[in-house]
């Protein structure tokens, strides 16, 4: 049913945004590694849960494409340390509206690694949300005084983007084959390894309160995984991508009810540019093909 769907989908961003906020509250006082580590670890342990309760565990582990893994996982990992690494520097609104541009950066590189078809629209949609992007940033960057914190945070999270956009080309051509629960495990797997290298550069020792912080982020990031993952079986992706903005309402509500930072006009107006080009892309786009296709059906049926 799609009502069970679109509301486990609200339910993973709503505990996406959760888990940010715990990282944010983490961001000045934890290492960085240290917090992948313990969101990635303790998320193991609802998504074995989930595994298990799915009859998927070990069973679903099984691969025959390991090295497809190995760049998902890779890909993934980085995004994640560059996505922790820009709460540091940006408040949790603005590093989810840069966040928007991975499935405008997921079109050109669908063009230049897949060969995708990439429709006029598509391109409009892509320049729209770069457009936006410029929008929020210029006022910081062209200011008579650099804020180099607040670039910091920006190419970080760019680079989140883009690692991001190539991980979803990655999942997209996984899932034709692979178990969806089995994704998130090596992904968590292989975060929670890199995390735990990090050790080695020491570690700080957490107070009961960021202990807490810690595995909340964890418990919240598996949370989230496996609503997204029942979401997706009960109600189609297209249907299901316009909650994903939801995100940027709670991201704003956590900056003003947690840390006391309201949003300026700038970000109005990059968040209209950069909605318009995601409803280009999730929306009007896929109408175009679902009336193609149907077209193509009705000529063959001739």
């Amino acid at each position: 049913m799609d009502t069970t769907g679109i509301l486990l989908r609200i339910g993973a961003t709503f505990f996406f945004t959760v888990m940010v906020v715990f990282v944010k509250l983490l961001a000045e006082e934890i290492p960085l590694g240290q917090v992948v580590f313990f969101r990635s670890a303790v998320a193991l342990i609802p998504l074995g849960l989930f595994l298990m309760c799915t009859r998927d565990f070990p069973g679903g582990l099984r691969t025959k494409r390991p090295v497809g893994h190995i760049l998902r996982c890779t890909m993934g990992c980085i995004a994640l340390f560059a996505s922790f690494a820009s709460l540091k520097y940006l408040p949790l609104a603005h590093a989810s509206i840069i966040g928007y541009l991975a499935p405008m950066i997921a079109v050109v590189l669908a063009r230049s690694i897949l060969g995708e078809t990439v429709t006029g629209l598509r391109w409009c949609a892509v320049v729209l949300g770069f457009m936006g992007m410029l929008v929020l940033v210029a006022p910081r960057v062209t200011a008579i005084e650099l804020d180099q914190a607040y670039l910091t945070g920006v190419v970080l999270a760019l680079i989140m983007a883009v690692f991001t956009a190539g991980a979803k080309i990655q999942i997209r051509s996984l899932a034709l084959t692979e178990n969806a629960g089995a994704i998130a495990f090596y992904f968590a797997l292989t975060c929670s390894v890199a995390g735990a290298v990090t050790a080695f550069w020491g570690w700080a020792q957490p107070t009961p309160t960021q202990l807490v912080h810690l595995c909340g982020a964890g418990l919240a990031g598996g949370v989230a995984h496996i609503m997204m993952t029942l979401a997706l079986q009960h109600s189609e992706v297209s249907k299901l991508a316009p909650f994903e903005y939801l995100s940027l309402v709670f991201a704003v509500i956590a900056d003003v009810a947690l840390f006391n930072i309201f949003p300026d006009r700038a970000f109005y107006v990059s968040t209209a540019l950069i909605f318009v080009a995601l409803w280009l892309i999730t929306c009007k786009d896929s109408a175009r093909e679902q009336s193609d296709n149907s077209l193509k059906h009705v000529a063959s049926d001739a």
